[in-house]
């Protein structure tokens, strides 16, 4: 349920009709606006009298919310959620709310020189997050799997360098703890129904980017969001990555679609990556394009300074001269959607 309170209502009048609405054994969640109140009540209000609601002197509308996710829904929070980061030299960067946030790098960590070069080249061209697969969750457990904690402090040694905030992917709960100096923690689509997971991202106040399950619903994508953010983690990014499907000519299906229809239905912030969208590395500016086009917040590109040789994913790395080309043209398309890199 989703309570919209008059505009101009103070806030000892708000505080003290939330301590009223708490007694109902419901929570509330309180989301301002540029000039309303709306708060949100999780849990059991099937016993909540609307009529009664409505005809509270401070109330202005009374809605129920069908959908099963809640904390996500636009609803309890009307206007677009931005994430912020703030980087080791203070400058903050930013996904959604207008803000257009980058996020370039490698599919994995190979060395601290290869890290490095390739930081500063995405930098110089304009992205504000560096990615690195520190730990590769991958089909064969023949491939190269990543590695682990030494790649994490190359990531880091790359961060020092550049100040550009880090992304990197999370497998286990187990993990969580070496993960207190990456910016920002990513979910990969293999454990984006990982509920035990999830909840646990809930408890730590990173920005968590939930990557799309191959085979998964929209609505099971904002479901998991919900458990994150059921926690007390609402920093959540919403990832469209592709899906899988009978074409094999693309490594997955890019649904663009699913973003206007994420952005309708939810606050949160939604970027795409079509890297792993499409697999082949031609395709990844005309999807990335079509993605600002679509009202995406942001890309994450994998980026790698010579593809050929890359332990991973090379066949879907722009090369650093590419991504460069790359951002100079989204740059025009950002401004079309009047939107600004972070």
């Amino acid at each position: 349920m989703v309570i919209v309170l008059k505009s101009g209502t103070k806030r000892d009048e708000v505080n003290g009709f939330i301590d009223s609405l708490k007694t109902l054994n419901v929570e509330v969640h309180r989301s301002e606006g540029a000039s309303q109140v709306v708060l949100g009540l999780v849990g059991d209000s099937t016993r909540i009298r609307e009529e009664q609601l409505r005809a509270h002197h401070l109330v202005e509308q009374v809605i129920r919310v069908q959908e099963p996710f809640k904390m996500a829904n636009r609803l309890f929070h009307p206007d677009d959620t931005r994430i912020d980061v703030t980087g080791i030299d203070g400058t903050i960067r930013s996904i959604g709310g207008g803000k257009l946030g980058i996020i370039a790098g490698p599919c994995s960590v190979e060395s601290i020189e290869q890290v490095t070069l390739i930081a500063r080249n995405v930098k110089q061209s304009g992205a504000g997050f560096l990615r690195g697969g520190a730990f590769k969750p991958r089909t064969s457990p023949y491939s190269f799997q990543g590695l682990g904690c030494e790649g994490l402090d190359m990531l880091l040694e790359a961060k020092k360098e550049t100040g550009l905030p880090i992304v990197s992917e999370l497998m286990t709960i187990q993990q969580i703890e070496v993960f207190d100096d990456v910016d920002i923690i990513q979910v990969g689509a293999r454990n984006m129904q990982n509920f035990n997971l999830l909840r646990e991202l809930g408890h730590c106040r990173k920005p968590i980017l939930l990557k799309r399950g191959m085979a998964s619903t929209v609505t099971e994508l904002l479901m998991a969001a919900e458990y994150i953010m059921a926690g007390g983690n609402e920093n959540v990014i919403l990832c469209e990555r592709g899906i899988r499907s009978f074409d094999s000519f693309t490594r997955n299906i890019l649904d663009l679609s699913a973003v206007p229809v994420l952005k309708k239905k939810s606050h949160l912030p939604v970027i795409v990556d079509p890297s792993h969208a499409t697999g082949i590395r031609w395709l990844v500016p005309s999807m990335a394009k079509a993605a600002i086009a679509a009202g995406a917040d942001g890309l994450i590109i994998e980026v790698h300074n010579n593809p050929e040789a890359a332990l991973c994913d090379g066949e879907q790395s722009l090369t650093p001269e590419e991504f460069d080309s790359l951002m100079k043209v989204l740059r025009k398309y950002a401004a079309i959607e009047e939107k600004v890199f972070a």
